[in-house]
């Protein structure tokens, strides 16, 4: 019984917020509260659980320094995959990199938008895809990471979001479950 309170316990307790490097805290003034973004991704854009290079670093002011994404280890080649169900708005090409973006449906008004780059597109503007499809791959030049990354973006019109809150504490989750000993219960013969 204590066993089974203890797994309950750690199973609905809240994920603690992904601070990947102390970079990810803004210095200045607060920024303005982000909106609510639902959990509606279901897959990491690449890999699974990638190391994330540099986090999300909001803005203090519209145009103020940041970082409006999550930047994303993979080599070049790799495959890159909507996070969520959407349409693709846009593949091609801006100031030389790769882009993808995709609108994902259903998540207020104005939609949320995911954006991966640098990515060599294998989807064209309209398509529909499904969480964990490919779009793309890691293209080898254009990021601005010091080794090659995707950069992953959120939008809700003109303001930038932290992308890893669209993924649910299952997804963020660092590794498996694991059940401790419970003491002065003896283990089975």
């Amino acid at each position: 019984m204590l066993l089974l309170l203890l797994t309950a316990a750690v199973l609905l307790a809240p994920v603690p917020r992904l601070t990947p490097t102390a970079t990810s805290v803004p210095t200045g003034p607060d920024p303005v509260p982000a909106p609510t973004v639902p959990a509606v991704g279901r897959a990491w854009p690449v890999g699974v659980r990638p190391p994330i290079l540099r986090g999300w670093e909001p803005p203090a002011t519209t145009y103020g320094r940041g970082h409006r994404g999550v930047d994303l280890a993979a080599p070049a080649g790799t495959p890159v995959r909507a996070v969520a169900a959407g349409r693709v708005s846009f593949a091609g090409r801006v100031a030389g990199k790769g882009v993808v973006s995709v609108e994902l449906p259903g998540t207020g008004d104005p939609s949320l938008r995911t954006t991966y780059e640098p990515v060599r597109a294998t989807v064209k503007k309209g398509d529909e895809v499904e969480a964990g499809e490919v779009v793309g791959t890691v293209e080898a030049t254009g990021s601005h990471c010091t080794e090659t990354c995707v950069h992953w973006g959120l939008r809700r019109a003109d303001a930038y979001l932290d992308p890893l809150s669209l993924l649910p504490p299952w997804l963020l989750r660092r590794g498996p479950s694991r059940l401790l000993p419970v003491l002065g219960v003896p283990l089975p013969s």
